[in-house]
């Protein structure tokens, strides 16, 4: 906007007859004005009023010559079309003393902003302190600890003393400062925590993928605070080691099934807390849970056909079982039968050998179509009644009438 400015009052200085600021040689208005320039028709020469010849302190500027050139442009609206003075950067301390003044000035004592004034003409501030004071201590000394929580009370960042539950007074802090943590809560560690896979190697030189949950708590706040670096990342470090530990002395069989993870369980919780006590964690292991005891994924479809052929087999083996004591429960029920029928064939031999022919004989030719006579005289001749049985439940027809005895 200054370019534009100047360019409009270089025109107009233009249309007035007189040249531009921003040329070379001055208005004559102003050249006469000058020190050192001659007056209009002057011949060049400076003499004095007494006609004599005089020698000027400089040699004065001809009509020919030219004024020395400017620096820069001239700004039109100072007086005589003089140049501006250089600018000259404001300096840091020049920006802070400016402003020093005025923020002093807007103080609490410059006539600025000023606290209300208590009735008896007093300030508030010393109330104001003093409260801030009073609520800083007593939220520093005045500790409230839950039923399922404990404290660590430290001075100047060493350990002091253990508060339990209910209300406890300490120095204010930063004398001492209290860290409060729950210790009854039971926590769960998945193990792996992504659900990945986790192999490990059985007794019997088979893996298995497992997932299992660790519950714990915080048995000793102290030795769990200062013994160990990160004791929830040693837990479950512990509790793989003794889960693969478990794992290696049982089969794969065990591992999978019901009473054998039982057992498992056990044994890693056992060992957790045998490892646990000699670290001096502080920690009270709760249980250990087998949550997925699965082959590995890279062999689930041969495991599965393995598996399939170990229940046929087992089925087999119950069928067959199942068989052996129906034939030894029959046997028994024969040799009682037989022993009731030697007691009878003790009493009366022949009569009980008879009989026992006959039952022999009506069970051997029960299911026989062929009977087999002598023709003594007089004996009426055979008729097949199985036959016409026989062929009457087939639907043949009536049975034809039988031939005579040859």
């Amino acid at each position: 906007m200054t370019i534009i400015g100047e360019r409009l009052a270089a025109g107009v200085l233009a249309m007035a007859g007189k040249r531009s600021p921003w040329g070379g040689d001055k208005p004559e208005a102003e050249a006469a004005n000058e020190p050192g320039s001659a007056p209009p028709g002057d011949d060049g020469d400076s003499r004095g009023d007494s006609g004599g010849d005089t020698t000027p302190d400089k040699a004065p500027a001809g009509k020919g010559d030219a004024p020395p050139p400017s620096p820069g442009p001239r700004n039109p609206w100072l007086p005589g079309g003089e140049s501006p003075p250089p600018r000259r950067s404001a300096s840091i301390e020049d920006i802070f003393r400016g402003r020093g003044d005025g923020q002093r000035r807007r103080g609490f004592g410059g006539g600025g902003f000023r606290l209300p004034q208590r009735p008896d003409g007093k300030s508030w501030f010393p109330l104001i302190v003093a409260g801030i004071v009073g609520v800083w201590l007593l939220a520093t000394t005045v500790h409230q600890i839950g039923s399922n929580e404990e404290g660590i009370v430290t001075t100047f960042g060493k350990y002091s003393h253990t508060i339990t539950s209910g209300v406890s007074l300490t120095l204010p802090w930063p004398i001492q400062d209290v860290s409060v943590t729950d210790v009854t809560s039971i926590r769960r560690d998945t193990i792996p925590e992504d659900e990945g896979e986790k192999l490990m190697l059985t007794s019997d030189k088979n893996l298995v993928d497992l997932s299992y949950l660790v519950r714990w708590n915080i048995k000793n706040l102290k030795l769990y605070k200062y013994q160990l670096e990160d004791p929830a990342e040693t837990v479950k470090e512990v509790a793989e080691a003794a889960m693969r530990s478990a794992v290696a002395e049982v089969p794969l069989t065990a591992v999978m099934g019901g009473a054998g993870r039982a057992i498992i369980e056990q044994n890693v919780r056992q060992r957790m807390q045998a490892i646990l006590d000699a670290y001096h964690a502080g920690v009270l292991v709760q249980g250990v849970d087998l949550k997925k005891a699965d082959p590995p994924s890279k062999v689930v479809a041969s495991f599965q056909k393995v598996t399939v052929a170990q229940q046929e087999a087992q089925r087999d083996l119950s069928q067959a079982e199942a068989w052996a004591q129906q034939v030894v429960a029959r046997a028994e029920g024969d040799a009682a039968a037989f022993e009731k029928v030697y007691a009878q064939y003790k009493l009366a031999p022949d009569v009980t050998r008879q009989r026992m022919y006959y039952e022999t004989m009506e069970r051997v030719l029960a299911n026989n179509d062929k009977v087999v006579l002598q023709n003594p005289g007089g004996v009426t001749s055979y008729l097949p009644l199985p036959e016409i049985r026989r062929k009457s439940q087939s639907g043949d027809g009536a049975a034809s009438p039988a031939s005579g005895a040859p």
